[in-house]
């Protein structure tokens, strides 16, 4: 067998560059050797070239057809395939089966064709049936980058491509770094960062860069913008650096408020975020375990523009060290982390977590949630607020693990990411008061009315009875269900809003400028018009784009105590600050207007709606968890009667403006009777044949809920 393969490899694998005194000292050596070298079918190539391709890798049919040393009077076996399958033949024959079989099907990389071969490189199973099957099966391309066998032509383009969308090209494989033409220069908020090509693509890329997230890191750096305001300095963490962009951007604004430390446990990213530090002339701190002096800053150097980059696991850097700042945002849930997070975090420090796991937190993967949240959720109206109280309950749990309380800062939940700011109380007293926020939902699935369940262990002999709705009464069969276990407190804080609204204008971030309004108007549960991010009692405000914006002197004074024998004050002062918006603080959920609009009716502008529940005495505001959102107190039925009230027909002969008179009309803001009924007729118009004017009347029932409380 071995003097078989050692002529297969002199005819079939012969390269006009090799001289034949190498392949006669070839020949003279170990028999055990030969194996190996015809089931790698690897060619020595002269030393100009950087590594040895194999046979089947050709940039030319002619370089191709040089391999057989065509000759017109002589027969020649194919160099691509084995004896048994392409029997020796004249040039002509073997011209077209080496371009009919091999270059036609072959797969196109930077000027190289890698064609198919037939040779025995690859290892294939035995099968009982006989020779035939394996030449067949034993068809294969081979990789130009990494030398591996791939037997689809359609797999092996995409083989080619993830090498191609994480940077990896041939030189790779020889020591040698990519060449810099193949990264791309992205800017940012004044912040440039390298990335490879494709690097929207994640688990595909070391250096993962989503343009959309651009709003997510624009809060979460107007949220450590606040917190350096209030302390310096600080040591923030960005644990999962990627790129860097997020890091670099608090260095290079924040200067000396901050000491950033990137980390990730890629070898790859964390190059190309030291890269990206030089790029933006920044100095970098190398770990303590690394050995390269050229880089490394030490203790007494260390000054504003110096950025520390660790390579270790998340878990790892959160348990060793201690933090004010830690941001979260690994590619889906961050539950994993969550533990370590909260371990070492320092008193009245910040924990910000970014998750892109939207699938199982907008309920299209129920089952995922309940594995990761251990939450119970469906699909509702107000589904991206569920997402967001899930998430907080998460952190609520693994901080009490930890002895730590919580204040919700932010909870954003947009398209791509559900983000959450909270900040850190320490103490078993903080903890407990948090964890008791932690509740059941009890949501009804007709009407889609909703209310926490009641605080206690006692059972209830009619949980319905909870619910504002008597959807129970009127409809056959079990017709609510329990969610959660859900966050039950506020969602924002609103003097952090404006304060993070002032960083957004100080630093000029335009997309997060309107989101923090909007978001300023729900936490005070109020509309636009009346928008305004100061309260009465505050002596120590200004005024930003005609914006009055409360300074950070008089919330701050108490997070600057430090000392263990001081934390009872400075929570004592948290807890009266607490108690001081609670009773300002926003409704929970909120109604889509579409959801509950009436068929056949023209519902009123969105604008005027709000208008019209704020005059029966309701607080209402708008929502960024759904543009057509309504977050009000007022109970289903009384939003619906006003949505009703204000409401005009479709029909184009029933234009009439103005609101429509249902018989028997109750006052908007009285309660309504359990089980009382509106009895509207639908689908009659009267018209008064001397003035014109054209009525509406109705004759489907509608039931009515009672008013909460």
């Amino acid at each position: 067998d071995g003097v078989v393969v050692s002529e297969e490899v002199k005819n079939n694998n012969l390269d006009v560059k090799i001289p034949k005194s190498e392949l006669e000292a070839e020949e003279k050596g170990a028999e055990e050797e030969r194996p190996r070298e015809s089931d790698s079918n690897i060619l020595d190539v002269s030393s100009d070239h950087p590594r040895d391709k194999h046979i089947s890798i050709q940039r030319h049919l002619a370089d191709l057809e040089k391999l057989a040393d065509l000759r017109e009077d002589e027969k020649k076996p194919c160099p691509l395939c084995p004896e048994e399958k392409f029997k020796a033949c004249y040039s002509h024959k073997l011209h077209r089966h080496l371009q009919n079989l091999h270059w036609k099907v072959s797969v196109e990389f930077e000027g190289y064709r890698m064609c198919i071969c037939h040779l025995s490189c690859r290892p294939v199973k035995p099968n009982l049936v006989g020779d035939q099957t394996l030449a067949k099966m034993g068809a294969h391309y081979h990789c130009i980058i990494c030398s591996a066998t791939i037997v689809r032509r359609t797999d092996m383009i995409g083989h080619i491509n993830r090498h191609v969308n994480k940077g990896e090209t041939e030189s790779r494989f020889i020591t040698v770094r990519a060449p810099k033409s193949s990264y791309e220069v992205v800017k940012e908020s004044a912040t440039d960062v390298q990335v490879l090509p494709n690097h929207c693509t994640p688990q595909k890329t070391d250096s993962y860069f989503n343009p959309k997230m651009k709003l997510n890191r624009q809060l979460i750096f107007c949220a450590l913008a606040v917190l350096a305001g209030e302390r310096k300095p600080i040591e923030c963490l960005d644990a999962f650096g990627a790129t860097g962009i997020m890091g670099l951007q608090w260095a290079k604004h924040l200067r000396s408020s901050v000491k950033v430390t990137i980390n990730d446990c890629n070898e790859n990213s964390v190059t190309m975020i030291k890269e990206n530090c030089h790029l933006n002339k920044m100095k970098v701190k190398l770990n303590i375990k690394e050995e390269d002096s050229d880089e490394t800053v030490g203790d007494g150097e260390e000054n504003s523009d110096t950025i520390e980059v660790t390579k270790m696991d998340a878990n790892v850097i959160m348990h060793l060290r201690s933090f004010d700042f830690i941001h979260l945002d690994p590619f889906g849930t961050s539950v994993n982390y969550l533990d370590s997070a909260f371990r070492n975090v320092r008193n009245l420090g910040i924990v910000s977590l970014t998750s892109t796991d939207i699938s199982s937190l907008y309920a299209k993967a129920q089952h995922v949630a309940l594995r990761h949240y251990g939450c119970n959720i469906v699909r509702t109206e107000y589904y991206k607020e569920l997402a967001a109280r899930t998430v907080i309950a998460a952190v609520t749990r693994a901080a009490a693990r930890c002895n730590k309380g919580i204040e919700v800062l932010l909870a954003v939940a947009l398209e791509h990411f559900v983000l959450v700011v909270v900040r850190v109380l320490r103490g078993p007293t903080a903890a407990d008061d948090s964890a008791k926020k932690v509740r059941y939902l009890i949501h009804c699935q007709w009407c889609e009315e909703r209310v926490f369940q009641k605080e206690g262990n006692m059972m209830e002999e009619n949980p319905y009875q909870q619910l504002p709705c008597d959807c129970h009464g009127s409809m056959p069969g079990k017709t609510a269900v329990l969610l959660g276990p859900l966050w039950s407190g506020a969602l924002f804080n609103t003097g952090f809003l404006r304060r993070m609204l002032l960083e957004a204008v100080q630093y000029g971030l335009d997309e997060a400028q309107p989101l923090l309004k909007t978001l300023v108007c729900e936490a005070e549960c109020t509309t636009l018009k009346h928008f305004s991010t100061h309260s009465p009692g505050d002596e120590n405000k200004q005024e930003e784009c005609g914006v009055y914006i409360k300074t950070p002197n008089t919330s701050a004074e108490s997070y600057l105590v430090h000392g263990k024998r001081k934390g009872e004050e400075v929570l004592r002062g948290a807890a009266k600050r607490q108690r001081a918006e609670l009773s300002t603080e926003h409704p929970p959920f909120y109604y889509n207007i579409h959801r509950h609009s009436i068929k056949g009716m023209n519902m009123p502008k969105l604008n005027k709606f709000l208008n019209y529940l704020s005059e029966a005495g309701y607080r209402v505001s708008r929502t960024h968890f759904d543009p057509m959102g309504v977050r009000t107190n007022a109970p289903l039925a009384q939003f619906k009667t006003v949505l009703m009230k204000y409401s005009t027909p479709t029909y184009v002969g029933a234009q009439a403006e103005g609101p429509v008179h249902l018989p028997g009309e109750i006052q908007v803001g009285e309660e309504v009777p359990a089980a009382a009924e509106i009895k509207v007729e639908e689908a009659e118009l009267v018209e008064d044949g001397k003035s014109g004017v054209v009525t509406a009347v109705f004759t489907q029932s509608y039931p009515t809920h009672c008013a909460a409380d």
